[in-house]
């Protein structure tokens, strides 16, 4: 199986001492003579090149080598280029590689075919080897991004598999033009290509409208008038929270190419040349729309698993896990400044009893009303967490000493104060006790839970349902 860092691990040293050597390239060519010149166009911008001269060796290097960009011909001998892509997209090892197709005397249906078999862009030969390796550079940086995504995706055991290659749906796209007859053009143009929703904006006050009361997967960005300037917005969109993400697609004129080179450079998805062939342009933004779902998927998966790492599914609240972490940072914090931090462990008297009389469900039942009343009773500041069964934790930092039994007072009596509703239909009456310590200047935050526990002991041993202080 080929590893997924990719681009990652691949940093090469650069003759004047530099290493930001772009990865390693897989060149695909049946021709020696072709296959050596655009190996040594690209070695010249640093890139490692690895060559092949036919699909089916394409095919097992990339399966087993670290491969930051295929560069493929069409024309080989056996199974051809686009055949040679459709079966890298289908294979879970490669499907995420990017491939840039080469060809002689490039007809639009090719270069159709090319990016529907699921090639990133499709050049033709001869080509500018200075525009092919801008191209190049700005793809393999975004598969590093994308291979990052993927390392964090696999080192986390509680998650399912890597999603494969993922199809758009619903795709919502930002037409930006001045002119309503482009917009209108562009629309009636693309709707029969792509399952998307279109919105417009003409200006730069229809933008920030459009923005702020919507959601976009897409922007394509064309025929701007003076003081709007295309690469500026775009720049713009990439800063964003909300937009940063999503696919951003230019159109250049030829006499502006020079600027669609400094796009990709900055990190821009993709660009045609004016007037565009727009089924050219569908089929690019659907390539760039299922990069950008598929990376949204493995996103959302990352930050989930984040989640699960340091909350309790069943409360909500924060789990042991991640205690220690803030703990220490709280510490860090408030000590120096001689605010106080005070600990309280709380634990549900009789809590084995509920699970006894009304089963697991009833339980958990308890445990939830019981963890939002704590959380409801507390600061935003102060840190909230399970321990464990039915014990509970609450950090309060830069509370006054003469405060904290109080808080914990009031902790005990909205627990106390009305009845818990059970999941069938009963409520019980529940109780707890806690243990507080208050931090000393110098203490190990180890010893003020120890301190804490042996509150909650105390408080346990004195009849429950009580408030016990730890000595200083």
């Amino acid at each position: 199986m080929a590893p997924i860092t990719g681009a990652l691990h691949s940093v090469y040293a650069k003759p004047d001492g530099g290493s930001d050597m772009p990865g390693r390239l897989l060149v695909v060519d049946d021709l020696p003579e072709t296959r050596a010149l655009v190996s040594r166009k690209l070695s010249e911008a640093y890139f490692d090149i690895v060559e092949a001269a036919s699909g089916e060796e394409a095919l097992r290097i990339a399966g087993s080598q670290e491969i930051d960009l295929v560069v493929l011909d069409i024309l080989l001998p056996g199974i051809d280029g686009f055949e040679t892509c459709r079966r890298l997209r289908r294979n879970p090892d490669t499907q995420h590689i990017p491939v840039v197709m080469l060809s002689e005397l490039l007809q639009n249906a090719q270069k159709i075919e090319g990016l529907e078999s699921g090639a990133d862009d499709v050049v033709s030969k001869p080509c500018d080897y200075a525009a092919l390796v801008t191209r190049i550079k700005s793809l393999t940086r975004m598969k590093m991004v994308m291979d990052e995504l993927r390392l964090r995706h696999a080192c986390h055991p509680c998650l399912p598999p890597a999603p494969g290659r993922v199809e758009y749906t619903d795709a919502s796209i930002l037409l930006i033009c001045p002119e309503e007859a482009g917009r209108i053009g562009i629309r009636a143009a693309l709707t029969p290509h792509l399952d998307a929703i279109f919105e417009e904006a003409a200006d730069a006050g229809m933008l920030e409208h459009r923005l702020r009361h919507g959601n976009y997967d897409a922007f394509v960005i064309w025929g701007l008038e003076e003081g709007m300037d295309a690469i500026h917005i775009a720049s713009q969109l990439r800063a964003r929270p909300e937009t940063r993400h999503a696919a951003l697609m230019l159109v250049f004129g030829d006499e502006e190419l020079d600027h669609a080179h400094m796009a990709l450079d900055m990190g821009i998805a993709d660009y045609v040349t004016d007037p565009p062939d727009f089924e050219e342009l569908a089929a690019r933004l659907k390539v760039q729309l299922r990069r950008k779902f598929y990376s949204d998927q493995l996103r959302i998966s990352v930050e989930s698993s984040m989640t699960l790492a340091v909350t309790d599914p069943l409360t909500g609240l924060m789990n042991r896990r991640h205690v220690n972490d803030r703990l220490q940072a709280m510490q860090d914090r408030y000590s120096p400044e001689g605010r106080g931090i005070a600990a309280m462990i709380l634990d549900l008297d009789h809590f084995k009893e509920v699970n006894d009389t009304w089963g697991h469900p009833a339980g958990d039942a308890v445990l939830k009303e019981f963890a939002r009343r704590l959380s409801h009773s507390l600061r935003g500041a102060d840190l909230v967490a399970r321990l464990g069964g039915e014990e509970f934790l609450v950090i309060m930092p830069g509370i006054p000493p003469q405060d904290v039994q109080k808080v914990a007072e009031r902790l005990r009596n909205a627990i106390q104060r009305d009845d818990f509703a059970l999941c069938c239909s009963q409520s019980i009456e529940v109780t707890v006790s806690i243990g507080v310590a208050i931090h000393n200047r110098g203490e190990a935050v180890s010893d003020l839970l120890v301190r804490a526990d042996r509150a909650l002991y105390s408080a346990k041993h004195a009849g429950r349902n009580t408030v016990t202080l730890s000595a200083a």
